[in-house]
């Protein structure tokens, strides 16, 4: 699509008059800045990149791009892996100057902008020892995350993160202000609890906060040939695990770090993370049977809850593909399958071979959410992030191939955030085909002509004559 904003001062003149926040078209000084998102293969040249910092200038942004039939793209953290934060000659909605926080402790609450991100959540609630379930880096986007589910470290312990939606304030595609809760808008409100942005722009999010007064952790890092055994190991102690353990194995290419041996680093290692919502030596009363594996090296402390968010924070400027399946059961074979999914991983690079627990607190929710895949028992993640354009195909076939080799064990159902472009099928398995029907319902009601469809996108439905 050509921009159909010409870029020069006389753009959108009547727009900026009316508009408090930044406004940048092509030519502008941070033009590409604003239109960098954090998955470098994606390269869209929007007409208008339109930084809001208020519900009223959502609104405005929103109008203007209806009056000049501009695509509409909404970005909060920018993480969508398929680049759904930009359009192609069309008006980004840049909610990043939209981020504060607000912690009410004595409700156990916080009030989040639509452009926040984990870390920004995170620091907030930390100092009154309160969290709530939070993606696995801190760069996520709060908003994003939380609408299409939120799965996370502390889900086992507190349930997903839309379980713990209180509150959620949106500005719909005519420019409408739209507040919405169990008990105000109800409909709406459920259609938020994991149908991602289809419904319009989230400005506000009022989310449960939980007591967190410790935090620990122990990764543990073993040779890729001894990886099966400690995933069999892994299975085994998160079968019979208190909500309050997580974490996940992992096979990852060794770090420079200094408690890394040298000859780890660069190489293909298997991870093994277990995360503890409380202390250090309760986590090794859990963890003990992985503790008496043989291992090359380890981490094990406690650690504030931002802290771990940053862990495994995505390296920036890098390429990105993910899928996902989420399994039945996850027997011996299961986990030969998912060990053999390693060898063909791009190595080295900051891709990451996943497989998380599930349970606890997340198979416990509200079933009747737009989230089929909370029942599942475990996910298997492959996470492709390299570097350079000439490994794309590689990177991307590894992901497939891991994909197809845990077909067998997998029930169908998938979480959206963890995906690309992948077609609608896929879309309606992630919320369920009943689901999707009554999202697309509230999606006639709110977004009839389907404005927000830069998303894993539900289609109005059609009235009945």
């Amino acid at each position: 699509m050509t921009p159909r904003i010409p870029p020069a001062d006389t753009a959108p003149t009547g727009f900026r008059s009316d508009f408090a926040g930044d406004i940048h078209v092509p030519g502008d000084p941070g033009y590409d800045e604003a239109r960098t998102v954090f998955n470098s293969m994606i390269d869209r040249r929007p007409a208008v990149v339109a930084q809001c910092t208020s519900e009223a200038d959502v609104a405005r942004a929103l109008r203007f791009a209806r009056d000049q039939d501009l695509e509409i793209a909404v970005r909060g953290g920018g993480h969508s892996v398929a680049g759904m934060a930009l359009s192609e000659g069309g008006l980004v909605v840049d909610l990043r100057r939209m981020r504060a926080v607000e912690v009410d402790r004595d409700a156990r609450s916080a009030r989040v902008g639509g452009g926040a991100t984990m870390s920004d959540l995170d620091r907030a609630t930390q100092p009154y020892a309160l969290a709530t379930t939070g993606g696995r880096v801190s760069t996520t986007g709060v908003g994003g995350f939380t609408l299409g589910g939120g799965s996370g470290w502390l889900e086992r312990a507190f349930g997903l993160a839309c379980d713990n939606l209180l509150a959620a304030d949106l500005v719909t595609a005519d420019g409408d202000t739209v507040h919405t809760s169990a008990e105000e808008n109800p409909e709406l409100f459920w259609a938020l609890h994991g149908g991602g942005g289809n419904f319009g722009v989230v400005t506000s999010l009022t989310l449960r906060l939980h007591d967190l007064p410790a935090m620990s952790m122990a990764l543990l890092l073993l040779r890729p040939e001894n990886g099966p055994e400690a995933v069999r190991t892994y299975r085994d102690v998160m079968e019979s695990a208190p909500d309050a353990a997580g974490g996940a194995c992992i096979y990852i290419t060794g770090p420079p770090e200094e408690w890394v041996p040298e000859a780890l680093v660069g190489r293909l290692v298997c991870a093994v993370l277990v995360t503890y919502a409380g202390t250090e030596a309760e986590l090794r009363d859990v963890a003990a049977p992985l503790l008496a594996l043989e291992r090359e090296a380890e981490m094990i402390d406690a650690i504030d809850y931002a802290d771990l968010q940053c862990m495994l924070d995505d390296p920036p400027g890098m390429r990105n593909y993910w899928s996902a399946e989420y399994l039945d059961g996850f027997p011996d074979e299961a986990v030969a399958a998912f060990c053999a999914g390693a060898a063909t991983m791009p190595v080295p690079s900051g891709s990451q071979h996943v497989l998380f627990p599930m349970g606890g607190a997340v198979a416990r929710g509200p079933a009747d959410y737009p989230l089929p895949w909370r029942s599942s028992p475990w996910a298997v993640h492959p996470f492709g992030v390299w570097e350079n354009e000439r490994d794309d195909e590689q990177a991307k076939e590894w992901v497939r191939r891991v994909r197809a080799s845990v077909m067998p064990w997998a029930g169908g159902a998938v979480y959206l955030n963890f995906i690309g472009r992948e077609g609608q099928e896929r879309v309606v398995a992630g919320f369920g085909e009943r689901a999707y029907e009554r999202l697309s319902r509230v999606k006639a009601r709110y977004d009839p002509d389907n404005v927000f469809h830069l998303n894993h996108n539900v289609k109005p439905a059609v009235a009945v004559v």
